[in-house]
């Protein structure tokens, strides 16, 4: 993916680089948009194909919390609901000015995977905005997010460990490049927490030290089974795997590694941070404690409990895989939608093209689906 991320806009985090004079007549001018529901936040973004990647025209993002408050009885609560249509309500409202839209796909994960009364929510969210979100598995989840890092890739090291540790769930794929370059995932684990389920079982303003390692216990035995199938304890030690973290948390601490005194995504995305390095950004970041960590630039008052929250499970897997860095990335589901949606579509036009002038041409195999690339 390109770098033509803009600089949002602080009141309602809406980019524009829209340009209304340019018609759509041409495949690099189709717009695409993807949106990322998730228990934490709503994401929305809206792209034009460029020839090795896309170029970002428009994003939105708002934190809405719509798992707040879901580990008590699995439903979605009123309140949340409504900040979430809300939010919704201007990615409607955005996409409206950028239509005709080529090709869309508007995903919901973890909250809505887990609540009761989410077939009702997105019966609301329809009725009031138009949007209809498709909830999707873990294993999907995982694979965007892959597709979605697959410009962060280091192509010397075939296999690749990606973590992105959401609202409700933490995913994590391992992948494999092949020699052709295409790249696969070879299998995922899915944790059953995230930074907003962590933060409310343990809503003391400060995380216990004994919270703090009863997170890196659970994810150290949840991780054994996945570790020992794929062998990647030894293929870390060996160098063979390349670790890439996407995520709030992650992001964040690549801003304090930095020493950042505003967040830039253009320093943070693609940095590798030694082992060490992690450490000492941890260290900080629990040291400014939870007043602290409200009044950081690059945290604030509504990410405060949830950093902590992700600084423990990626002390989880730093201490349970011995992993001498990881490349930050801030990209994920979004840009994976879109990278999807464009490669589809350019093998689409590719193979009508070639049925046109080549008629009788067997059609090759099929792809079965497991290829991100």
């Amino acid at each position: 993916m390109s770098g033509d991320w803009s600089k949002k806009n602080k009141n309602h985090k809406v980019v524009s680089l829209k340009n209304k004079s340019v018609p759509q007549n041409s495949q690099s001018q189709k717009t695409y948009a993807a949106i990322d529901l998730g228990t934490n936040s709503c994401r929305l973004v809206i792209a034009t194909p460029t020839p090795t990647s896309f170029r970002i025209v428009e994003t939105f993002s708002r934190i809405t919390r719509l798992g707040e408050g879901i580990i008590n009885n699995n439903e979605l609560s009123r309140v949340a609901i409504k900040r979430t249509i809300g939010a919704l309500k201007v990615c409607a409202g955005v996409l409206e000015e950028y239509a005709p839209i080529y090709s869309c796909r508007y995903v919901a994960t973890a909250a809505c995977r887990r609540a009761k009364n989410c077939a009702e929510f997105l019966e609301a969210v329809r009725r009031e905005t138009g949007l209809n979100i498709e909830i999707i598995s873990s294993k999907e989840e995982s694979r965007l997010a892959v597709v979605g890092c697959v410009p962060l890739l280091n192509r010397n090291i075939k296999r690749t460990l990606v973590f992105d540790i959401g609202g409700g769930s933490t995913e994590i794929s391992l992948a494999r490049v092949t020699n052709t370059g295409n790249t696969f995932i070879e299998g995922f684990v899915s944790l059953p927490y995230g930074v907003v389920t962590i933060s409310e079982a343990f809503p003391a303003q400060d995380m216990t030290d004994l919270a703090y390692d009863t997170i890196i216990e659970r994810t150290h035995k949840l991780l054994k089974d996945f570790d020992a199938k794929y062998n990647i304890t030894e293929a870390i030690r060996n160098q063979e795997i390349q670790v890439i973290g996407t995520s709030g948390t992650v992001t964040v601490l690549g801003a304090v590694h930095l020493n950042l005194t505003r967040y830039n995504r253009s320093a943070v995305d693609g940095i590798s941070i030694l082992k060490n390095d992690i450490d000492r950004a941890i260290a900080k970041i629990k040291r400014l404690g939870d007043e602290g960590r409200k009044k950081h630039p690059c945290i604030g008052a509504q990410k405060a409990d949830l950093t902590i929250a992700g600084c423990a499970i990626i002390e989880a897997l730093c201490s349970f895989w011995p992993i001498a860095e990881i490349t930050v990335a801030d990209r994920g589901i979004r840009e994976g939608i879109l990278l999807d949606l464009m490669h589809h579509a350019k093998h689409y036009a590719f193979r009508k093209k070639r049925k046109h002038r080549h008629p009788y041409v067997k059609r090759g195999r099929k792809n079965n689906g497991n290829e991100t690339k």
